[in-house]
């Protein structure tokens, strides 16, 4: 294990962030460059090698965390990046956007800070990346077997790079002009720079995987064509579908899905904009959503120049400690303050937005709302708590509701969904349409991006077992598992 006493000797630190005023003015990452790994040996040697390792309950990775802790509190770089590489095909990803279910079911978190696993992890990823420890994997024999990947974010990264790694040929769709999905154009540049995708990227083409922007699968190209083409699919097209806010006013311009905002702002930054199409410059935001995505909306307003910028929630304000029904190591609902938030800003909680009202023009100005409180699981609005608040932009950030069915995705290969509406799936993570398997949030319904990766590492190994009719491939986690919670 790493140092016996570490636990006891050293207190949890974490990254540090660059100042405020001047992180706003641009669009790279948080944090200060090369402040992390001077204290990760250190922060490793926390970590207690228990004999019932809970983190590994809390990461459907099912990440080998004391191992490469002990590597890292040794600087064995290179093992902590083969140890973590075993369990995890983007690390890095992970490691800067993960809420870490793993540091909630950390047993040292029982009485005293967990220990920052999130932070050791995207130590060792960046330092075997500097190092040269990262390289491409292509297989020794091809099977001749051809699989294609509708989706690039990370369930289907996962699932082409596992297959591909196999011995398969494989062939990624993606309806964007850019590969990453979500990772591309729903995370912010200031919370991921595009540059760690571009390189698992060209890593996945150095292993033979194939890409394929700008492709519509159900519009530009039909499902059951498709299907004949290859000998399988992987659908992990993900939960794209916002939920929206049927209130009146909706229509007026200004209001914006937050999946409406945030690429545009991203596109700035790959180039293809000087100024984005929709703007927060100089105007009173309102985001709705308490999320990460809505974070997300308010760090990029910060960085447009917003006059306001308020985050509405209809949920209560968690608490900073966990309450009596969310018990270790269950991912407990804690009051967050993310980077974005440390930024400014004002954030609401239990109101409901009851309408909006616009200019003469069609444009959005003001957003009404009430008070509102959960009464035996009903929400009940609180009355003569009414009052409005200026909104010149406003963006929806309430999550999303399932896989886009307009497309032609769905009809076309005849799938059928479950209860939820998300697509259904057996064991193997296949279809009901033979050779067609789904990964990621288009069968599990919106979740975290460990799940995601989690899935198409196990989606892979059911499409390899169906391919070649054995695999060796791992698969972390079975369709019907699902978070540590209660």
């Amino acid at each position: 294990m790493a140092d016996p006493k570490g636990f006891l000797n050293h207190g949890r630190e974490v990254a540090k962030t660059r100042p405020v005023g001047e992180r706003v003015r641009d669009w790279n990452e948080v944090y200060v460059p090369g402040s992390l790994l001077p204290i990760i040996p250190t922060q490793a040697s926390r970590c207690m090698d228990c004999g019932i390792p809970f983190c590994h309950n809390g990461c459907p990775l099912g990440n080998l965390i004391p191992e490469w802790n002990d590597y890292a509190y040794r600087e064995d770089w290179s093992a902590a990046s083969e140890r973590l590489h075993a369990t995890n095909n983007f690390p890095e990803f992970t490691g800067r956007l993960c809420p870490a279910p793993c540091e909630s079911a950390c047993v040292l978190g029982i009485n005293q800070p967990a220990v920052t696993i999130k932070n050791v992890e995207v130590s060792i990823i960046d330092k075997a990346w500097d190092s040269g420890d990262v390289a491409a994997q292509a297989p020794e024999r091809l099977s001749g077997k051809t699989v294609a990947v509708i989706g690039s974010g990370p369930a289907g990264l996962a699932a082409a790079q596992q297959l591909t790694r196999a011995g398969h040929t494989v062939a990624v769709y993606e309806r964007a002009d850019r590969i990453g999905g979500l990772l591309r154009y729903g995370i912010p540049e200031f919370k991921m720079e595009k540059r760690h995708i571009n390189r698992r990227i060209e890593q996945m083409r150095a292993e033979g995987t194939k890409f394929r922007t700008g492709v519509e699968i159900g519009r530009d190209i039909d499902a059951a064509k498709l299907r004949k083409r290859y000998d399988a699919v992987v659908i992990a097209a993900g939960a794209t579908v916002s939920r929206d806010l049927p209130v009146p006013g909706r229509e007026l311009k200004g209001i914006h899905f937050a999946m409406e905002y945030l690429p545009l702002a991203n596109k700035v930054q790959e180039g293809d904009f000087v100024a984005p199409p929709i703007t927060a410059e100089g105007k009173h935001v309102v985001v709705i959503g308490g999320g990460d995505t809505g974070a997300d909306c308010v760090g990029t307003a910060h960085r447009q120049g917003a006059a306001s910028v308020t985050q509405l929630e209809i949920m209560p304000q968690p608490g900073e400690e966990r309450n009596p029904g969310q018990p270790w190591p269950t991912f407990p609902m804690l009051y967050k303050v993310t980077s974005a938030h440390e930024e400014g800003g004002e954030r609401i909680y239990s109101v409901s937005t009851t309408h909006f009202e616009g200019d003469e023009d069609g444009n959005v100005q003001w957003l009404h709302l009430v008070e509102v409180e959960f009464v035996d699981g009903k929400l009940t609005q609180l009355p003569g708590t009414e009052r409005k608040i200026p909104a010149q932009l406003v963006t929806l950030a309430m999550g999303f509701t399932g896989t886009d069915q307009e497309n032609g995705l769905v009809s076309q290969f005849g799938i059928e969904l479950d209860a939820r509406g998300n697509i259904a799936r057996d064991a193997d993570f296949a279809t009901n349409v033979p050779g067609v398997y789904v990964a990621g949030d288009a069968g599990r319904g919106q979740s975290l991006i460990v799940w995601a990766i989690a899935e198409g590492r196990s989606a892979a190994r059911g499409v390899d077992r169906f391919l070649t009719g054995v695999s060796e491939l791992p698969a972390p986690i079975r369709p019907t598992d699902r978070s540590l919670m209660v």
